[in-house]
């Protein structure tokens, strides 16, 4: 199996996460390559069995040039991908201290679903999605992240496992 990382980390935090989902699987004996977007081109992606997606959110949607790098995307319908963001970690209400509901945080926080909707009107099949959360704007990542990783590539080869 053969897995193309394609990441649009800004402060180091997504590079990170690709770095430790590529140790991870490759201790399994899978082949995966880690590319941060500006090292290739969205019209000539390398030939995967999966394509692994991962941005950081700015302002609830994943940054600027990883919608463009999927806006220029050019892949086969049917293509197998994932979905990984990093996105800042929800804070309490400086007045209240109550933290917001997961329907609240749905409401602001779109990174994955406009990731998903992008990749989906290109016809490709998403088989995995999740988020590492980071606890400010350049990091640190939360606690326990590795271990929210190496699930996530459970899932993944999991899925791809029963695809084969």
């Amino acid at each position: 199996m053969k897995i193309e990382y394609l990441h649009a980390s800004k402060f180091g935090n997504g590079a990170r996460v690709a770095g430790a989902f590529a140790d991870d699987v490759a201790a399994r004996g899978v082949d995966v390559t880690v590319h941060h977007i500006d090292e290739v081109n969205p019209k000539r992606l390398p030939p995967a069995d999966l394509y692994l997606f991962s941005s950081p959110g700015r302002m609830g949607k994943p940054i600027r040039g990883m919608r463009r790098f999927l806006k220029d995307l050019e892949m086969p319908a049917g293509t197998r991908c994932a979905v990984l963001t990093t996105e800042i970690a929800p804070k309490p209400d400086k007045k209240t201290g109550r933290m917001p509901t997961e329907e609240e945080i749905c409401r602001y926080q779109k990174v994955r679903p406009i990731i998903r909707e992008m990749l989906r009107s290109k016809g490709v099949v998403e088989i995995a999605e999740d988020t590492i959360l980071v606890t400010d704007i350049k990091g640190p990542l939360e606690d326990g992240w590795r271990e929210k990783v190496g699930s996530f590539a459970d899932r993944i080869l999991d899925a791809e496992a029963v695809r084969a």
